[in-house]
């Protein structure tokens, strides 16, 4: 007998038409249900996010199709991964049902369901209908009986998975009483094909043939009655994310990571700088809340959130989404809080774990730029009064210019005023130019450059503070104001290239500046120090040490330099042991997007965190490549009792001390 099956068998070709018409019908109602959230998206601003549209859709497709940033994340990723595959599956196994049945077959009299083919084919849909029962009973596990802390359960997620278990198992059943009536007693040899039907057919055998037809009738319309109950509730339901999310694989920014749009403060036609409420977003912003799955993977990699900070990313999507739904005019500060605002450390690692695209700090930054610029508002006194030392004497400490190159004094370095014929402009920042501490690492820095032959100048006295900062917390107007006067020097001297061992300068020079107009290469000490060994131009002699790494979110996470500090330190004579957060799931040190300027009232220490989990590695050092992270982590390992447990450096440091003579 051959190997096939009768499409529409106890149904009828009759049933085409109206199953046409229904479907068709629910597929208007969807589209009317996207089509009613139009206007709620529109209430933002305009944002182009349709250029390099090929592009745009080669990574959409490549996104959604390999499921790379879902099954990234272990905790329930790769359930969904293989859920999405299996449907994928069944959908694409349907619609090759419906083409044999009503185009194949009926135009061309040509079966394609039939013989060897038939067999592999349903196999397949038969074990991904398996599969997508079994990873839909572990996403079910895990969010209401195992119930993550801080997942939060509401009435959409009872419907969305009682829909789908509905589907597929009705999908079976349908299958089982079928075969039932047909294969099970015809041919039981085809029937192991069909593993899920032929478990399900059992529950049919002792049916009577009339009472079997009517069940497989009244199983049939309820199965196709919950597929189109399926695409009516997708625009109404967190189901809407199979579009939204997708989408937002299009919509993706293309601009470097950690881009922030540079405000025109010359335009004198615009009232209203940051965001206020609603309108003041994007567009985006707002289609955010609708991509969203509120899986809680952003809120799981906050530093702040997991120190008891009053900041959850994944919440404050959510509030902008009920806004824009809800009351468009109302204060997004007031609805999101300035605590939570202010508590973000702007470490990136919430968007960059997020499988939905979703842009979580620029909102956060353009809600600051509101409350620094339309409100006078600041963290507490103490941001007041170093955005008026910066503002005042080009440094968050107060400290007068004149001092600003005080620690290269008796060094082998040239001060750019004097001799602006040099190799590399070594742009110092605050840290490095007056805590103590780091002025060291950058004494150590020009050993290194020395050594190499490299011949160094620095702005000293002329030099301000980059305005990273002050812009984190929202001060547009300062931070332009601090970044164009570093510009004009730069420029003036026809700087060749720009080196700092600062990741936030280098971030705010390399590519923030390009805004306001500076062309200059500019590069991290650690890549740089990584090519003067690669070249030969500097020889280490390696003397043994174990040590564990921090990633710096704006060094790792921002710029995707996380091998060249860590290949630096291994011919430095190192042995790493890495902590668990490390490389791209980094945890922050606290002292980002401002916070190094601020007060850490809220909660408990993030420096103390991350001490501990260097602690917890057992080796006794942790290498830093940041003056921010280095200052926090000697605070943190004094505040949360890992003195004579830890010991932080700078890599500078390291490679200082071992440079063969």
């Amino acid at each position: 007998m051959e190997a096939t099956r009768q499409i529409y068998w106890n149904i009828g070709h009759g049933v085409v038409v109206p199953m046409y018409i229904l479907a068709f019908a629910a597929i208007g109602v969807m589209v009317r249900g996207f089509w009613q959230r139009l206007p709620i998206w529109r209430q933002g601003k305009a944002l182009d996010r349709f250029d390099r549209f090929d592009e745009r859709v080669k990574r959409m497709i490549g996104e959604v199709f390999s499921q790379s940033k879902i099954y990234r994340v272990t905790d329930g990723g790769i359930f969904h991964s293989i859920f999405f595959w299996s449907f994928l599956i069944l959908f694409a196994g349907t619609m090759l049902v419906m083409i044999q049945a009503d185009f194949f077959t009926p135009l061309l009299q040509l079966n394609l369901l039939s013989g060897e083919f038939y067999k592999g084919f349903s196999l397949a849909l038969d074990i991904a209908g398996i599969v997508a029962i079994v990873m839909l009973a572990g996403l079910f596990i895990r969010r209401f009986i195992i119930q993550p802390e801080g997942l939060e359960i509401v009435k959409d997620d009872y419907i969305v998975l009682q829909l789908l278990f509905a589907i597929l198992i009705t999908g079976f059943l349908i299958e089982g009483a079928r075969m039932a009536a047909t294969e099970l007693q015809q041919n039981p040899e085809l029937a192991r094909f069909s593993p899920g039907g032929l478990l399900a057919g059992q529950l049919f055998t002792t049916m009577t043939t009339g009472t079997l037809l009517v069940s497989h009738k009244i199983l049939w319309w309820l199965h196709f009655a919950l597929v189109l109950g399926f695409f009516c509730a997708i625009p109404y339901t967190k189901l809407r994310h199979i579009f939204t999310t997708s989408a937002n694989a299009f919509l993706a920014p293309f601009e470097p990571k950690g881009f922030i749009a540079t405000i025109n403060l010359e335009d004198d036609s615009v009232e209203q700088f940051g965001a206020a409420t609603i309108s003041d977003l994007s567009w985006k912003d707002i289609f955010d809340a609708d991509a969203c799955t509120s899986c809680k993977r952003c809120q799981d990699r906050c530093p702040a959130y997991a120190t008891d900070k009053p900041l959850s990313p994944m919440k404050i999507v959510n509030q902008i989404g009920e806004l824009a739904e809800g009351n468009p005019r109302g204060s997004l500060s007031d609805t999101v809080s300035q605590e939570a605002l202010w508590s973000c450390t702007t470490c990136r690692a919430c968007q960059d774990v997020c499988p939905a695209n979703i842009e979580h700090v620029n909102k956060i930054l353009e809600m600051r730029r509101n409350l620094t610029l339309m409100e006078g508002a600041f963290p507490g006194d103490e941001v007041r009064t170093a955005v008026s030392n910066i503002e005042v004497n080009g440094n968050p400490f107060g400290l007068t210019y004149a001092a600003r190159g005080d620690w290269a004094e008796g060094l082998q370095i040239t001060i750019m005023e004097q001799d602006a014929d040099v190799d590399i402009l070594y742009f110092v920042g605050c840290y490095a130019s007056f805590d103590k501490r780091n002025q060291a690492i950058a004494k150590n820095f020009i050993t290194i450059c020395n050594s190499a032959g490299v011949k160094v100048g620095i702005l000293g006295k002329e030099e301000k503070c980059c305005g990273e900062p002050v812009r984190k917390l929202g001060n547009e107007y300062l931070y332009q104001m601090t970044a164009n006067e570093n510009i004009e020097l730069i420029k003036a001297y026809n700087v060749k290239k720009i080196v700092t061992t600062c990741p936030h300068c280098f971030n705010t020079l390399a590519r923030d500046y390009k805004d306001l107009g500076l062309d200059v290469p500019v590069e991290h000490y650690s890549t740089y120090i990584n090519t003067l060994l690669n070249r030969g131009r500097l020889k280490l002699t390696p003397e043994p040490f174990t040590f564990t790494y921090h990633d710096s979110c704006y060094l790792g996470r921002y710029m995707g330099i996380i091998e060249q500090p860590r290949a630096i330190l291994s011919q430095a004579g190192g042995t790493i042991t890495e902590m668990d957060k490390n490389g791209c799931d980094s945890f922050c040190c606290s002292a980002g997007g401002g916070r190094i300027i601020a007060e850490e009232k809220l909660g408990s220490k993030i420096s103390e965190a991350r001490v501990k989990m260097a602690v917890d590695t057992g080796a006794p050092l942790l290498v830093s490549t940041c003056p921010f992270c280095l200052t926090m982590f000697e605070d943190g390992i004094k505040t949360g009792g890992a003195e004579g447990k830890l010991q932080v450096r700078d890599l500078a440091e390291i490679v200082a001390e071992r440079i063969t003579a």
